[in-house]
């Protein structure tokens, strides 16, 4: 998002989403920050850091927003009190993880911005490369920037390009022709509901209903959870505008030809829930075809499969299928670790590991355990279970990751490191298992990635390198200390 960032050491050596954002309108004039509520409850798993609601009346005082948002999870920012004074029948949600733009308060959203032509709040996941060219440019006008994330950036085009507009969403189209990045968008002006998803469909993005209530999510598991059923996806490129006037109305003009969409392939490996569907594909049918390749590819004797909770346990369900070997529950997680916990003084020695994941002894003690982990970023975590797994009585510990060696950063909403922290940099796949303490290892093909997903267009720049559209020639993204 911009030069500001720094990523924080995680007690988790795993990846992160950027955010998710949850949009709504009923069109009966009933309140709906308590099913936005819920429904970032749902995509909670999708940031972690803060999270935020506004909402507005479309009959009362026009431009009036009412909106909270505050650091941590979900349950602890809103309690019965701040729910209940949210009076509104439009509404945006967000939950937040920061790939980039310090982890403060004032970067939490939904962002509320008050204009000339009246007020709008958005919410965003994703992240720009040409946000900092932006930023300056609307620096040299005039503006002052109020938070360090992209996201306000995006707000301001849209109120900019509003002034000579007949629309908001006129505006947005104008406005997105300027982003270069990953971007899904939910605004909410003061009578529209507005999504927009970037042409390349990086990020997730999808519509539901409830009687007479539309609703814009991140992920289908959301409607799930409110009780609406899904529509459709938003279209890569496409800007749904949803009123009571028109209902939902599509702009197509922005799309690209579908071959050179490029979705993010690990919002199937790991980021969504795998109970969402991502442009008709299931989650959890992706993950557990990942597990059949990797028994077809990197076969195995071995007494039991085991997956490293959560999204390791589908794939691991996968290769016991084609396999034929049992699949066993091997990892104890702890739910209630939340974003952060007291950590141990270096002289301590609690691991962070352990502190979320236990092993049942009686599953692996004399076993020969095939391990599924959904990916190796620099190793430390994959060191630490593998360790575990053979201090539990394992005989061997076979690791099976159920996507490509990581070799490449990323610049579109994913906080995968620089190249020379991650562990495949490098090195072989054997010295790879030799530092993790695993007696064989074996990776997800890279040809196998779009058989995951049907041959959807997805994004592949994690793995090869070739990624779908030029990446900055420096590191937006800041300072990654994980």
């Amino acid at each position: 998002m911009n030069n500001n960032c720094n990523v924080k050491e995680t007690p988790w050596d795993g990846l992160h989403e950027e955010c998710g954002v949850l949009g709504m309108y009923d069109f009966d004039g009933g309140d709906v920050a308590s099913s936005i509520y819920y429904g970032l409850f749902a995509l909670q798993h999708r940031g972690q850091e803060s999270c935020g609601i506004a909402v507005s009346e479309t009959n009362g005082p026009k431009g009036k927003v009412t909106s909270y948002k505050g650091m941590g999870l979900v349950n602890e920012v809103f309690g019965a009190e701040e729910i209940k004074g949210m009076k509104g029948d439009i509404g945006v949600g967000h939950v937040r993880y920061s790939t980039a733009g310090e982890s403060t308060r004032e970067n939490a959203q939904p962002l509320v911005l008050n204009y000339a032509k009246g007020t709008l709040a958005l919410a965003h996941n994703g992240n720009l490369i040409n946000a900092n060219e932006l930023r300056e440019e609307l620096s040299q006008t005039g503006a002052i920037f109020q938070t360090t994330i992209d996201s306000e950036t995006i707000a301001y085009f849209i109120a900019r390009e509003r002034l000579n507009s007949k629309s908001v969403e006129e505006a947005v189209g104008r406005a997105v022709r300027r982003l270069k990045g990953a971007y899904s968008l939910v605004v909410m002006s003061p009578r529209k509901l507005i999504a927009a998803r970037d042409p390349y469909g990086f990020k997730p993005l999808c519509i539901g209903k409830r009687e007479n209530t539309y609703i814009v999510a991140s992920e289908s598991c959301a409607l799930d959870t409110i009780g609406a059923e899904f529509v459709r996806d938003v279209l890569p490129g496409e800007i749904v505008t949803i009123s009571p006037e028109k209902g939902i109305v599509s702009d197509c003009s922005h799309c690209l030809p579908k071959e050179q969409e490029a979705r993010c392939i690990f919002e199937y490996i790991y980021f969504a829930r795998p109970d969402s569907y991502f442009d008709g594909i299931s989650v959890y049918e992706s993950r557990i075809r990942a597990g059949r390749y990797l028994a077809m590819d990197c076969p195995v004797d071995a007494d039991l499969v085991v997956g490293v909770p959560e999204s390791g346990n589908a794939a691991a369900l996968g290769y016991s299928m084609e396999s034929g070997i049992p699949y066993g529950t091997a990892f104890v997680k702890n739910g209630y670790v939340g974003r952060t916990f007291i950590k141990p003084g270096q002289s301590s020695r609690e691991s962070s590991v352990q502190v979320k994941l236990n092993v049942l002894h009686e599953v692996v003690d004399g076993k020969r355990v095939i391990m599924i982990d959904d990916s190796i970023v620099r190793g430390t975590t994959s060191d630490r279970i593998v360790g575990m797994l053979k201090e539990a009585g394992a005989k061997e510990v076979h690791v099976r990751i159920s996507s490509p060696p990581f070799l490449w950063p990323c610049y579109f909403g994913t906080d995968i490191p620089e190249r020379q922290q991650l562990i495949a940099y490098n090195r072989s796949i054997d010295e790879i298992c030799q530092v993790i303490g695993a007696d064989t290892l074996g990776y997800l093909s890279i040809d196998r990635l779009s058989q995951m997903v049907d041959g959807l267009p997805i994004c592949k720049g994690c793995f090869n390198g070739k990624y779908p559209m030029d990446p900055p020639k420096g590191d937006i993204r800041g300072n990654y200390e994980r």
